[in-house]
Formats: structure tokens, sequence, C-alpha cells
């Protein structure tokens, strides 16, 4: 059987480098551009993919590079120099993780939100401090949130009733202090808000919008669904992750709230895919 990766040949007249001096090579790449991809590498060295992608493998295994699909970014992009957990964080690791980034983007996605309006808050740390920002707008009046996060419910209680709360029902999953299947989607069958922020562990230009538990996840396509505008808010740490149970592709999504560390190159990744980029700062 033809193999697309053995049909890419080094080019006539490229140079043959060494391994070490491909690596780095590719580490100055990543320090001018903040973000390569495979493909990019096996051009420029004249290499198959399968050897860029063992460059990048072992420059991750140095603690150099973090990967992501379909390349690599720079370690301390957008996140720490640890790999990725093997297994999901629970809310209250989450919660200690990237602090004044999510502050900056929930504090950015509640300037979206307007009086009058029904909208869903995701279970996540990062809809939380959402959850918070929307509670400092005095402004804010009638508006109702549904979530099926028990952190946020909580959050949210004080505002009633200038904010109607509606929790969605279903299974509690302790890790998260989330609610999913069964009957956490029957509500969400019956309502059609104006606006959904929906959190996730990974956002790729490809691949789409992912999270590590299958049971959210499932929670999460169904909000996508019963909204009229959705917008993803995720730190630069989920920027070019893929995670196992798929929310939906970036086209569903009309907007990306993220943080200034987010690397360029990516964003403009997810633009041309026709997803709203906002960037949050210090100054949002």
């Amino acid at each position: 059987m033809d193999d697309p990766e053995q049909r890419r040949r080094p080019r006539a007249g490229t140079p043959v480098l060494d391994a070490t001096r491909r690596r780095a090579l590719a580490v100055d790449l990543l320090a001018e551009r903040g973000f390569v991809r495979v493909a990019e590498l096996s051009d420029a060295f004249g290499v198959t993919p399968v050897t860029a992608r063992a460059d990048l493998d072992a420059l991750e295994r140095d603690g150099v590079v973090r990967r992501v699909h379909g390349g690599a970014v720079p370690v301390g992009a957008g996140t720490s120099a640890e790999p990725r957990p093997q297994r999901e964080p629970s809310f209250e690791e989450a919660l200690a993780a990237s602090v004044v980034p999510k502050q900056q983007i929930g504090e950015l996605a509640a300037s979206m939100v307007r009086s009058g309006q029904s909208l869903i808050l995701d279970v996540g740390t990062t809809t939380l401090q959402v959850a918070k920002a929307l509670r400092a707008r005095s402004d804010l009046e009638d508006l109702t949130i549904f979530t099926n996060g028990l952190s946020i419910a909580l959050e949210l209680e004080p505002e009633i009733p200038r904010f109607t709360v509606v929790v969605t029902g279903g299974t509690l999953r302790p890790r998260q202090h989330s609610l999913v299947h069964p009957l956490a989607g029957s509500l969400l069958d019956e309502v059609h808000v104006d606006l959904a922020f929906i959190g996730c562990n990974g956002v790729d230009p490809e691949r789409g919008v992912t999270n590590a538990n299958l049971p959210e996840a499932a929670v999460k396509a169904l909000m996508l669904q019963a909204a009229a505008r959705a917008v993803v808010v995720a730190d630069a740490s989920k920027l070019g992750e893929v995670h196992l149970g798929r929310i939906g592709s970036i086209d569903e999504f009309d907007a990306l709230v993220t943080d200034a560390a987010a690397p360029p190159v990516l964003l403009g990744e997810l633009e041309l895919a026709g997803l709203d980029v906002l960037v949050a700062s210090s100054a949002s």
C-alpha cells in the first residue's frame, strides 16, 4: 500500500543535516515563530515527517519543547514546563493553575453579556471566573443562567433574584463537581439560549474543541447545540491540544476567548478556520 509518509522525499540539493544540528535549528525556529509544524521541519531539513516527529519527540524528552497536535511550541508557551498530566486534574487542582489568565479571560467573556439575555455556563475553573465577573457587573439585570457546575451555581446564588440560576440536573461527578448523563441532557434538549460559554481541555484548528472526559464532552456538545452563539473559553495551555472527547469542530463555535500567552501562529490558524479570536490582557 502506498504510504504518504514515504512519498515525501528530501528535496534535491537540500543539505543533509545530522540530528543534533536539525534539532538546534528547530529550537531556533520555535523561538522565532512560537510554533512549528512537522511538515515545515520536514520541508526545511529535507527529511521525512517521521524523522521530523522524532526530532520533536527528542526535544520534548529533553524538556525543550512541548508537543501539540501537528507540531510543537516552546516550553512555557502558555503553560508550565510540566508535561500533560496522565489523568484529568481535579477541579481544585485546575483552580490553582493559570489563575490570573483565567480571571482575565472571565472578565473579557463577561463583557460580551447584556441584560435580559439567557446563558449557559459550562462547568470548569475558567467558566467559574466568567461567573465571578458577571457578579461584579452591577449593570446586569434579568439574566437567566443554566449550568451543570455546582461550584458555578453556588457562586451565582447570592445574585438571585437579579439572576435566575437553573441547574441542569444529572449524575454528579465529584472530581469536577459537574452534572452529567443520565438526565443532564434532558433540560438542554428543551432550551435555546442566547450565548453559551464552554470550557475544554483542547482547542486545535484541525481536530476542533475536545475534552478529557467523555461524559462531560457529551454534555458540552449539547450545550453547543442549544445556543445561538457559542464561545469557547480556554487559557493558552489548551491551544493545540487534542483530547479524547470531541465537543465540536472549530466552525461550530463563534469565538474563542484566551489569554495573551497564546502562540500567535496558532491564533492565526484558528482565525483562518473561521473562529473569532479574542485575547484577554490585564487591560481587559
